[in-house]
C-alpha cells in the first residue's frame, strides 16, 4: 500500500477516560471535519458501547482493511486484553490493554501498516499501580523507539496550535526543581531536535527559534536571577555557532502577543506552564501535543483523561481531530522526497 494511503494508528487511551468516546465522535465528524482515515486499537465491546450512544457503526478489522472500511464504519482493531468498562473510575486492570495499544500502534508504524501514531489520553496512577515503570506516555514511546532502532531517543514535547508552537525544556517536575534541572546542554539538545523536526516534518526550511528566559524580565541583567547569563545565553550562542537561528533569552511575559509570535516559528520555554499556558489559552480546542525526536510521527490531544465527564457524552473531540489531521500532514511532509 502506498504511504499516502496508510491509515493512522489511534490508541484508545484509558478506557475509563474520554478517549474511547472522542475517538467515536471524531469518526462521526470525519466528513465535516476532514478527518483522515484511522483505525482504533481497542476492545471492540467497549467501543461498541460508546458507539451506540452516538449511533455509530463499528467494524472489527485489521490495519490493512482499515482504510477501505473507514468511510462506512469506525474500524476497530481488537486488542488481546479486554477492557473493564467503568467510566470515570480508573482501574489498574486496564493497564495491560492500554500498553498493548501503544505497543501495537508503534509496531504497525515501524512495519509499514500505519502512517503515524496518534494517542488518546492515559492516566499515570493506574499504570503505576500495575507496575508500569516509565514516567509517562512520551518516555515509553521513546523506549519503544530505542528498542526498535538501537539508537538512544530523546523525546521533546511540543504544543502545536494554529497560532503558536511552544516547547518546554523541563516538563513534569516541580517548579522548585526547574533551576537545578536546566543545563546548557539540555537546552541545546531541545532546540536542535525542535529545529530538525521543524525542517523535516513541518517543512520550515530555516526555523526561527525564540528562547525564553527563566526569571521575570529574563533576569534583568542579574537583578532577578543568573540562569539567563550562566545557562541560557551560552546555549543560544552554541546553537548560533551550529547555524541554528535561535535568539534570546527573552522575557516570557512579552513573547506571546501576536506581533511577537510573528517573529518566530517555535518558542522554547524553560518549564511546563511557561509553554503550556499560552498554547492552551490561545487555542485550547485546536492545540495538539506533538512528540518531537521520535523516528515516527506521534501526536495526541492537548488534554487529559477527563474522568469527571467520561461516559456522559459531552466530551468534545476537537483536539483529537486536530491531532489526527496534524499527524497526517506531518507524516506526508516527512515522506516527500527531499
Amino acid at each position: 500500500m502506498a504511504f499516502h494511503s496508510l491509515p493512522l494508528a489511534l490508541t484508545s487511551g484509558d478506557p475509563s477516560g474520554i478517549g474511547p468516546e472522542i475517538a467515536v465522535a471524531a469518526w462521526r465528524q470525519r466528513a465535516k471535519a476532514g478527518v483522515p482515515p484511522f483505525y482504533l486499537l481497542a476492545d471492540p465491546k467497549l467501543i461498541a458501547a460508546r458507539a451506540r450512544a452516538l449511533d455509530v457503526a463499528i467494524v472489527e478489522t485489521d490495519a490493512a482493511g482499515a482504510a477501505n472500511a473507514f468511510a462506512d464504519a469506525l474500524p476497530v482493531v481488537p486488542l488481546a486484553a479486554a477492557a473493564i468498562d467503568t467510566p470515570g473510575q480508573p482501574d489498574k486492570a486496564n493497564a495491560a490493554g492500554i500498553i498493548e495499544a501503544i505497543d501495537r500502534a508503534v509496531t504497525d508504524t515501524f512495519e509499514g501498516r500505519a502512517a503515524a501514531v496518534v494517542t488518546c489520553p492515559i492516566a499515570k496512577k493506574p499504570l503505576y499501580d500495575a507496575g508500569f515503570r516509565f514516567p509517562g506516555h512520551t518516555e515509553y514511546l521513546a523506549h519503544l523507539a530505542t528498542e526498535r532502532t538501537g539508537i538512544d531517543t530523546t523525546p521533546v514535547m511540543m504544543l502545536a496550535g494554529p497560532e503558536l508552537r511552544a516547547v518546554p525544556v523541563t516538563i513534569h517536575i516541580a517548579l522548585a526543581e526547574v533551576p537545578k534541572a536546566l543545563t546548557t546542554e539540555t537546552i541545546v539538545e531541545t532546540v536542535r531536535i525542535t529545529a530538525r523536526d521543524l525542517r523535516t516534518r513541518f517543512g520550515i526550511a530555516r526555523p526561527r527559534i525564540a528562547v525564553s528566559g527563566l526569571n521575570p524580565h529574563a533576569g534583568e541583567g542579574g537583578a532577578m536571577g543568573h540562569e539567563e547569563e550562566r545557562v541560557i545565553r551560552p546555549a543560544i550562542e552554541a546553537l548560533k555557532a551550529e547555524g541554528i537561528d535561535a535568539f534570546g533569552p527573552l522575557p516570557a511575559d512579552t513573547m506571546f502577543h501576536a506581533r511577537a509570535r510573528a517573529g518566530y516559528d517555535a518558542a522554547i520555554c524553560m518549564y511546563h506552564d511557561q509553554a503550556l499556558i499560552p498554547a492552551k489559552a490561545l487555542a485550547f480546542d485546536e492545540t495538539v501535543n506533538v512528540t518531537l525526536g521520535l523516528p515516527f510521527v506521534r501526536t495526541s490531544p492537548d488534554h487529559g483523561t477527563a474522568f469527571d465527564i467520561s461516559g456522559k457524552g459531552i466530551a468534545r473531540p476537537d483536539s483529537l481531530i486536530a491531532a489526527l489531521k496534524l499527524a497526517r500532514l506531518l507524516a506526508d511532509i516527512e515522506a516527500k522526497p527531499a
